[in-house]
């Protein structure tokens, strides 16, 4: 009998087991995603704001820009006259503009002639020339006690040689813009 015990132990587990339930399959949810850390990303701070100009600086600027645009536009006139240009009426009305604007310049014109003719002619052409300048410009608005005249006669000549190329460089009125304070 001690044989049987054994056959009779494998037998009734391979009953049980044979007989058990076949165990339900079970709906696992899956596992929540997995949330990850955010890398951090280098970022360059932003860039500083620019440093604040001295108003007074950014004034003095704006000025010195606008005193180097009237500088730059000479007025040339004809042959042996002292008569306004329409090309000179144009940048002149751009001048008294400016000069309307900003009370604070005063303006020395300037009055050149070529070599020809005498020192005294040229001296007084060169005169009629920078009046005529002058005159322009109070009339378009410009007060009078802003601006004054010199001639120069062919004493600065803008251009050298004896040319007709070089005398109507030389025929000319030119400008010196100061600020007042």
């Amino acid at each position: 009998m001690k044989t049987t015990v054994p056959f009779i132990a494998i037998g009734f587990s391979l009953a049980l087991f044979a007989c058990a339930k076949k165990p339900q399959p079970v709906e696992v949810e899956p596992p929540p995603p997995v949330e990850e850390e955010p890398v951090a990303r280098y970022e360059p701070p932003p860039p500083p704001p620019p440093p604040q100009e001295d108003p007074l600086e950014a004034e003095r600027r704006r000025l010195e820009e606008l005193m180097n645009r009237i500088m730059s536009d000479d007025i040339y006139f004809e042959f042996d006259q002292s008569t306004l240009t329409s090309q000179a009426r144009d940048i002149l009305t751009e001048v008294g503009g400016i000069l309307k604007r900003e009370q604070r310049f005063t303006v020395l014109t300037e009055g050149h002639t070529d070599e020809r003719g005498t020192e005294n002619y040229n001296i007084g052409l060169g005169m009629r020339r920078a009046e005529s300048v002058v005159k322009f410009l109070v009339n378009f608005g410009v007060a009078s006690n802003r601006l004054t005249k010199v001639s120069h006669g062919e004493e600065q000549p803008k251009a050298s040689g004896s040319s007709e190329d070089a005398w109507a460089q030389n025929r000319r009125a030119a400008f010196r813009v100061q600020i007042k304070n």
